[in-house]
């Protein structure tokens, strides 16, 4: 790191004020600015952001039927003191399989596709295995195909097509028979796009930005090619082994567009999630099918649906989530349907540990609302 980096990094662990409070929202201030839920909720991702000595982070809130709350803390860029803003757009792992449901559930609902039918129907030139397995279980990782290994989370190697991007995992054996377990794979959903671009006919990028980036006015969510110059994208930040900051290493993520390959802004992820809450995008039964827990053989729900993590919170509330871990990034989008919030929160720094924060912040605006 850069000494102008090391500087940022000394201020915004121990200045605070402006500097950890974030740089607020740009534009119109959001309805609920001064509520008492953002201030508690600042207080809650201020203790956070000292804690794991973020670089930056963002965070937006949902509220029936609009963002109630966008604010960016800390930096995009530390060498160059670049402050967050509500624009920044950070890495979000895994929370692009939740953007990339939107596209499954279009194509059932438009009757492209068949959740039950043979992924080789639609992929025939994947090896077929010792069992076969449905677009279901591969899409709510029941399917057996595999995740990482060893360095492949950090590859660098940029696959020019999604059927390119097969080729790493095509010829492995399943790791069990599909339909008797849970396995979680970020490749389950690499294959997942070739069979949307199957039945679809497009390219993968193409058919989620004309069926779901465009149509839902999400401008800050999209690939995340490292050879792009992307305005407001972050830098990207990992810790090192003796616990100082560092400039990520350099990856290109082509390998798993669907599964872990998006950048976007947490209010992007609020609108979007505040979006499925009403009829529009998906008819409620193709949403609650997306939303709903897969089951193993031996009826055993995996709490996992299309796409979603599904479940209930200590106070039995209904929540559908998905977490993402990437190279220089931690992000998690966490709906509640029947309270209609919706939360969203990234980083620019990979490992953080988000804890109770999500939920709690949910929380202070639910009790507010009442």
């Amino acid at each position: 790191m850069t000494a102008r980096g090391y500087r940022a990094i000394i201020r915004l662990c121990v200045l605070g004020g402006l500097t950890l409070l974030g740089v607020g929202v740009v534009g119109p201030a959001p309805v609920m600015a001064q509520s008492s839920a953002v201030n508690s909720a600042r207080a809650l991702v201020r203790t956070l952001m000292l804690r794991e000595r973020i670089p930056g982070l963002g965070v937006a809130v949902a509220v029936d039927h609009r963002v109630v709350w966008s604010e960016a803390f800390g930096y995009a860029d530390l060498e160059d003191s670049i402050p967050a803003t509500e624009q920044t757009m950070f890495r979000i792992g895994s929370v692009s399989m939740p953007l990339t449901s939107i596209a499954v559930g279009l194509s059932v609902q438009r009757g492209r596709l068949n959740l039950a039918v043979d992924v080789r129907s639609y992929v025939p030139s994947f090896p077929q295995k010792r069992y076969p397995f449905t677009v279901e279980q591969l899409a709510g990782h029941l399917a057996g195909i595999r995740h990482y290994r060893g360095d492949e989370f950090r590859s660098a190697t940029r696959y020019q097509t999604v059927q390119d991007g097969l080729v790493i995992f095509a010829r492995d054996t399943l790791l069990f028979e599909p339909g008797t377990r849970y396995a979680f794979s970020t490749y389950g959903w690499t294959l997942l796009s070739a069979v949307l671009e199957s039945v679809t006919g497009m390219g993968f990028l193409d058919l989620m930005h004309r069926e779901v980036f465009e149509p839902l006015g999400l401008r800050q969510t999209g690939p995340d090619w490292p050879d792009t110059v992307m305005p407001h994208r972050a830098q990207f930040y990992e810790r090192a082994d003796d616990g100082s900051i560092q400039v990520a290493p350099r990856v290109d993520n082509s390998y798993k567009w669907a599964g872990g390959g998006f950048v976007a802004s947490p209010e992007d992820l609020a609108r979007f999630g505040l979006a499925l809450l009403s009829p529009g995008v998906l008819d409620s039964t193709i949403t609650n099918r997306l939303w709903t827990s897969l089951r193993t053989q031996d009826g055993v729900e995996t709490g996992y649906g299309i796409g979603w993590a599904v479940g209930r919170d200590a106070d039995e509330r209904r929540v559908v989530s998905h977490t993402g871990s990437s190279v220089g990034g931690r992000a998690i989008l966490l709906i509640y349907p029947d309270e209609r919030v919706v939360v969203a929160i990234a980083t620019n720094l990979g490992g953080v540990r988000f804890g109770d924060l999500p939920g709690n912040i949910a929380a202070l605006f639910m009790a507010e609302r009442k």
